[in-house]
């Protein structure tokens, strides 16, 4: 018997998506900043929009693994004195960890979500390559989103004492 599926399935399965077209990204901004060298110093040609055109990708990039990163519990974390409190403790310092995280992520995605839709409706464009800033701005907001429903999810699993947010460090 197979079983049931949440209805979180698919926010679950946009972090995945996210972090792979980050990785995308990141390849392409590989060859491209490769290329750019190779022009300049081997060819003494410089690629006029390499440097614009991987500066602007490296916003998006920097957001669109976080879901990912926090729906597998991989963020960076510093635990040494947190390790030493009482389970109970860990708990609620770790819940308060994630409502934290939770105002953060939720003010980058205002942010986000607000500069994507002045980005729109100005039709702002990058200075050299003319590419309109909303389509940088709407991936990163969109991560930023994913990010805080995630994120809240595991707040209200957290919450709900289902689960301790520190439990992985007592195997």
């Amino acid at each position: 018997m197979e079983p049931k599926h949440s209805k979180a399935d698919p926010i679950e399965k946009l972090g995945p998506m996210l972090a792979a077209v980050g990785a995308v990204i990141v390849v392409i901004q590989t060859v491209w900043v490769s290329y750019g060298v190779v022009m300049r110093y081997v060819f003494n040609k410089p690629d006029q929009i390499v440097t614009e055109a991987t500066a602007l990708m490296l916003v998006p990039c920097a957001f669109l693994g976080l879901a990912y990163a926090m729906q597998q519990d991989a963020l960076p974390k510093v635990t040494m004195i947190v390790d030493q409190f009482p389970r109970k403790a860990k708990r609620v310092l770790g819940l308060l960890n994630q409502l934290i995280m939770l105002l953060v992520g939720g003010f980058f995605a205002y942010s986000a979500v607000s500069a994507f839709f002045r980005a729109n409706k100005s039709g702002a464009a990058s200075e050299v390559l003319s590419w309109p800033r909303a389509w940088f701005w709407a991936p990163t907001a969109l991560a930023l989103i994913v990010f805080c429903i995630v994120l809240a999810g595991k707040i209200w699993i957290t919450f709900s004492g289902k689960s301790d947010p520190h439990s992985h460090q007592e195997r």
